[in-house]
């Protein structure tokens, strides 16, 4: 488990639609326009769906969706006492929302976020299908 500084979280999903497009810095929007063509066709047997609108910073998977975001800014809930999860190499924070989690990387060059409605519960699962993208295109660091 690791600790992780926090500021503002200031765009956010819309789990009710398409996820809302983040505007990433140019160096985490490069790493995440790789995270794109790596991303897998089927995430926790949910087959990927395409997103309006297309973005190379979004991808849903199934209905309803399991919501990925590239480039968001640090999470709120990254504090200092913040516990995060390893899965399969990648270091996640966890919130819990109404109807699912949201997870987002930490200490990784770009945060990647994962929204899971509760209907996929154990709802960590659909991580494990998208780590290896997550590893061979996000470097660690701090974004």
């Amino acid at each position: 488990m690791f600790s992780v500084a926090g500021c503002s979280f200031t765009e956010d999903s819309d789990d009710s639609g398409a996820p809302a497009v983040p505007k990433p810095t140019k160096q985490a929007a490069a790493l995440c326009r790789a995270l794109h063509k790596e991303l897998p066709g089927t995430v926790n047997g949910l087959e990927r769906r395409t997103t309006e609108p297309a973005s190379d910073f979004t991808a849903v998977w199934g209905d309803p969706a399991v919501q990925l975001r590239c480039g968001v800014s640090r999470p709120a809930a990254a504090t200092t006492a913040t516990r995060s999860a390893g899965v399969n190499g990648v270091e996640w924070l966890p919130e819990k929302r109404d109807g699912g989690y949201r997870f987002t990387t930490v200490l990784r060059r770009a945060y990647v976020e994962v929204t899971v409605p509760e209907k996929y519960a154990p709802e960590v699962d659909p991580l494990i299908d998208l780590a290896s993208a997550v590893k061979k295109t996000v470097p660690e660091g701090v974004a």
